[in-house]
């Protein structure tokens, strides 16, 4: 009898979570929400929509390939909850990572998919339409990988000429990639960790922000340089992480402050 009361009690309460979390709607994912429930936000003022755009590649034999759709997720839900008036979009997983028929780069190891580049701003562009047709003011894209900066920046200047007169406005906001890859490589260098060490992918800086959000995605017994990496992961923990999400997450904020207040 015990056992099965048990079991039967660890379900009641999980259910009662779940329903609690589903009658407050109150998270910052849209997702996540019914569509009453957003439309309910927008109305009390969540009027900035944050659209996180990551990429499916590889990451060194020691993290996973969705280090970026995780990253730029769980960042921007804090950005979002700093905020106080921004909701976040669902993930784009899929960005410009080379050509198929000629691979290069990360497209030469196994889980890297790219899609052409006008795929990927179409996509951008009809989504942050989409929102601003639902009552957001304030679409902002956040990048986490390179290749999509360019592209987001088009498809924001893109958007304002056709939203030119109307209350919204489309914002490219590049101090979210730039926080997250040269500030915070300086961050570490200034901490007296060598630019070989920290690298540009996969290494000390990248698996240390991963390890502060999502430690799960690391595996620890792979740390090493070589095979898809550039600089050394292997001095990487999660304190070392908190010190770059915290700074991605204060310059963002601050950035998209700037930007909204100058619309």
């Amino acid at each position: 009898m015990r056992a099965v009361i048990i079991p039967l009690l660890f379900l009641a309460v999980m259910t009662a979570g779940a329903g609690a979390r589903g009658e407050t709607g109150g998270s910052v994912f849209i997702e996540e929400l019914t569509w009453t429930e957003l439309r309910d936000q927008i109305a009390a003022g969540k009027t900035i929509a944050i659209v996180p755009i990551g990429g499916t590649e590889q990451n060194g034999p020691h993290m996973a390939i969705g280090k970026h759709n995780l990253r730029v997720k769980l960042l921007a839900g804090k950005i979002a909850a700093a905020l106080g008036t921004a909701l976040v979009a669902p993930v784009l997983a899929y960005v410009p990572e080379g050509e198929v028929d000629r691979p290069s780069g990360h497209l030469r190891f196994p889980g890297t998919i790219t899609v052409p580049e006008d795929t990927f701003e179409k996509t951008i562009e009809s989504a942050a339409r989409s929102l601003q047709l639902h009552g957001f003011r304030d679409i902002v894209f956040l990048g986490d990988h390179g290749s999509t900066q360019t592209g987001e920046e088009a498809v924001a200047r893109r958007l304002n000429r056709l939203w030119a007169g109307k209350p919204a406005r489309a914002h490219a906001v590049v101090e979210y990639y730039r926080a997250s890859e040269a500030g915070f490589a300086r961050l570490l260098e200034s901490r007296g960790y060598p630019a070989s060490e920290v690298g540009t992918h996969a290494g000390l800086a990248d698996t240390a922000l991963m390890m502060a959000l999502d430690p799960a995605l690391v595996r620890t017994d792979r740390l090493r340089p070589g095979d898809g990496v550039n600089g050394d992961p292997h001095r990487a923990t999660a304190e070392l992480g908190a010190l770059g999400v915290d700074l991605v997450v204060d310059e963002t904020v601050a950035a998209i402050k700037q930007a909204v207040t100058r619309h």
